[in-house]
């Protein structure tokens, strides 16, 4: 599963609830689709999607089947949201956001560690890894990316020679 995004707030008395998301695209979510609710760490309940409507690139308001109350959609407020790997495959490729939590390995190094988070600046997009006990942040240019493997979360990359060695 990867982590698409995170339930910020209900929406009127029905039961909705707003999303937001980090897929980078409105075009995604679909009806009877199911989102996995982390409702504990590692602990994931399915809902289906039985409407939603896009209020922008980044955030939908979403009915749930079976969630008609707005004190129900209260307990899902703050909690993470992931979707199948299978879902987002178009879209994972070219949203560094999505990447939270995969894996990063360098062809010469080896595994550098699991990406924390990701960031944006001016000029690139920049993932953080804790590697030999220190916090490294990774650039995540298209010259760099060897090969993004969705479904074993993993990132290959042939990082430039000597980059890693400063956290050596």
């Amino acid at each position: 599963m990867i982590r698409v995004g995170k339930i910020v707030a209900t929406h009127g008395l029905q039961g909705a609830v707003i999303m937001t998301h980090v897929a980078g695209d409105s075009r995604w979510l679909k009806k009877e689709h199911v989102l996995m609710i982390e409702m504990q760490k590692g602990s994931y309940i399915p809902y289906f999607v039985s409407d939603f409507r896009a209020v922008n690139d980044k955030e939908y308001n979403v009915n749930f089947e079976d969630l008609d109350k707005v004190e129900s959609a209260k307990k899902l407020v703050g909690k993470s949201v992931y979707v199948d790997e299978a879902l987002l495959a178009g879209y994972a490729k070219e949203s560094p956001l999505l990447w939270i939590g995969f894996s990063i390995t360098d062809v010469h190094v080896g595994l550098l560690g699991v990406m924390e988070d990701v960031m944006q600046t001016p000029n690139q997009w920049l993932g953080k890894v804790i590697y030999n006990e220190k916090e490294v942040l990774i650039p995540l240019l298209h010259q760099f990316i060897k090969e993004i493997q969705i479904k074993q979360k993993r990132i290959i990359m042939e990082l430039p020679a000597g980059l890693m060695d400063v956290y050596m």
